[in-house]
């Protein structure tokens, strides 16, 4: 029993002396740890630490260069037709003809359809007839007011005769006066029995066939006739940008695109400017006029509209990959004489897919990193990679794990 008691208590000293050899040995001061890490790198923070100070990232560059570029604001839109004409009769009758084709292009003054003609063509010859009464019997009244004033002249009639029928000539002038009216009614009646085209444009679908009666009240009319060529496109854009708008289109045409997707289907200009905002949405309406000569815009669709408000001229400008997010805002790594980078705040203008204008920052000539940034620092060194994935390269004798600081930049992928 002694013996199994002795031989335990040794177990147990044994232990506890290689957990205060281990102790000793591997657990580090926390002064030697932060050592072993390396102060953190980043804006405001003093470099690499010993860890990074080997490290050769290899990275891809671009020049920073000037360049033309365009300034362009962007808003969705609706196709609308040009001009928009319900074709409707303005006199009933039976329809005896349609001449036209749904979906046909017409021209202004083409015939469309005819209505019976009969009861039109009797009223207008009946007017004509009338008025050559009339002015038969006007005739006739002008030869005896030259008769009764020659005579009275004489003292063979009285005056009072003579002013009686110079009366019935005023009398049968206005009477003829009011058949010419009467014929041109008849006429105009006539004329509408055959129903023309008020406007260039296609037709859409027929609303009524041959042999049915029509009158000026149908609402459906009997065809609606669009003018596509030229043709509208209704767009909406941010009150604030209203005053750049109206001052750029006051110097001069401002070009419009419409566009679905990637497809550009037509280019047009602005053509105007609504005369309020929308109160509910803080917007507003304006209008571009396209040629449509290849037919690619059709009323009631939506479309991308991109208007060309001005353009920058002889602008610096890097590829968007390069600018980065931060901290500290937007910056830049410029690559230096000594193949490392400096970490560069910059001002953007303005900055699309492709690239992004720089009003402060950087200058023409420079060179900036476009890709490998997840293990890029301020005064990290550098190699030009030939395009391919960069890989980050350091000798293991100086590779120790670093932790992430909250105050370095956000770096893309």
């Amino acid at each position: 029993m002694k013996r199994k008691t002795v031989i335990a208590i040794a177990c147990v000293a044994a232990v506890a002396a290689a957990g205060l050899y281990w102790r000793g040995t591997f657990q580090a001061s926390p002064q030697s740890a932060q050592e072993a890490r390396g102060p953190a790198s980043g804006p405001g923070r003093q470099g690499p630490g010993p860890g990074r100070r080997n490290m050769v990232v290899p990275v891809l560059v671009e020049s920073v260069k000037n360049a033309d570029v365009p300034v362009y604001l962007d808003g969705v839109g609706s196709v609308r037709a040009y001009k928009t004409v319900t074709v409707q009769p303005q006199v009933s009758g039976r329809l005896t003809s349609v001449n036209f084709k749904e979906g046909q292009d017409v021209r202004k003054g083409d015939v469309l359809a005819r209505i019976d003609p009969v009861t039109y063509q009797a009223a207008y010859d009946q007017a004509v007839a009338k008025k050559a009464m009339d002015q038969a019997a006007l005739e006739n009244a002008r030869r005896d007011l030259d008769r009764y004033t020659g005579l009275a002249k004489s003292d063979y009639a009285s005056q009072q005769q003579a002013d009686t029928q110079r009366a019935a000539v005023a009398q049968a002038e206005a009477l003829v006066r009011q058949d010419q009216a009467a014929i041109d009614n008849a006429k105009a009646n006539l004329d509408y029995t055959t129903i023309v085209a008020p406007i260039d444009g296609r037709t859409g679908i027929r609303q009524v066939d041959e042999g049915n009666l029509v009158t000026p009240s149908d609402a459906a009319g009997i065809v609606v006739i669009t003018q596509v060529k030229p043709i509208s496109v209704l767009f909406t854009l941010p009150e604030t940008k209203v005053s750049d708008v109206a001052a750029a289109a006051s110097a001069r045409s401002i070009p419009v695109t419409a566009s679905t997707g990637s497809q550009m289907l037509d280019q047009g200009a602005l053509d105007v400017i609504d005369n309020q905002v929308d109160q509910t949405t803080g917007t507003v309406k304006m209008k571009a006029t396209f040629e449509n000569l290849a037919g690619r815009l059709w009323p009631g669709q939506f479309v991308n509209v991109r208007l060309l408000l001005k353009t920058l001229t002889n602008a610096v400008v890097v590829p968007a990959a390069a600018v980065q997010q931060g901290s500290i805002g937007s910056y830049v790594y410029v690559v230096q004489d000594d193949s490392t980078v400096k970490l560069t705040k910059v001002e953007i203008t303005q900055q699309d897919e492709a690239q992004a204008v720089i009003a402060k920052g950087v200058s023409p000539g420079e060179q900036v990193v476009t890709s490998g940034f997840a293990s890029l620092q301020d005064r990290s060194r550098i190699t030009v990679s030939n395009g391919n994935s960069p890989q980050v390269s350091e000798e293991p004798a100086t590779r120790r794990p670093r932790r992430a600081s909250s105050a370095e930049p956000t770096r893309a992928p």
